[in-house]
């Protein structure tokens, strides 16, 4: 038998030095514990927040923008939408125009809870924001939109 092809130690280590993709994960998990951990007073996470934010429009969304919004497939999306419904957060209706299609709102203890939520995302959005090296969030923010 032959032994399998292997990959030598030094590319795993190049690999976890260069690799923007890994770099990126981490970095987006920490920056979800962190928002989490700011956010749990108010018994949401980081994601839901991004949700009930992309909800706050003057007209009620249907799923398809929220999902290219928020880079999320729709199965995902109406998974992660279950629990703020039954919270009370949200409500899902058959859109008027196209009874095919979902229109997503934020009920009135939604609203209340986004406008909580929102000076918590701000204080901490600021902290982030403070500590990174050469403090050029926009720059940060102009190449992720790039790669997104």
């Amino acid at each position: 038998m032959s032994k399998p092809p292997s990959t030598p130690f030094e590319t795993t280590l190049y690999v976890r030095d260069a690799c923007l993709c890994l770099h990126v994960q981490r970095a987006a998990r920490a920056l979800a514990r962190r928002f989490d951990e700011a956010f749990r007073p108010l018994g949401i996470t980081s994601g839901q927040f991004s949700l009930l934010m992309s909800l706050n429009r003057p007209e009620p969304p249907g799923i398809g923008a929220v999902s290219a919004l928020l880079a999320m497939d729709r199965t995902t999306l109406t998974a992660n939408l279950k629990p703020l419904e039954r919270r009370g957060l949200v409500t899902v209706a058959v859109d008027p125009s196209d009874r095919r299609g979902r229109r997503l709102s934020l009920t009135a203890a939604g609203q209340a809870l986004l406008a909580q939520a929102t000076p918590i995302w701000i204080e901490t959005h600021e902290a982030v924001e403070r500590r990174l090296p050469n403090a050029d969030p926009d720059g940060l923010r102009a190449a992720l939109l790039a790669l997104a």
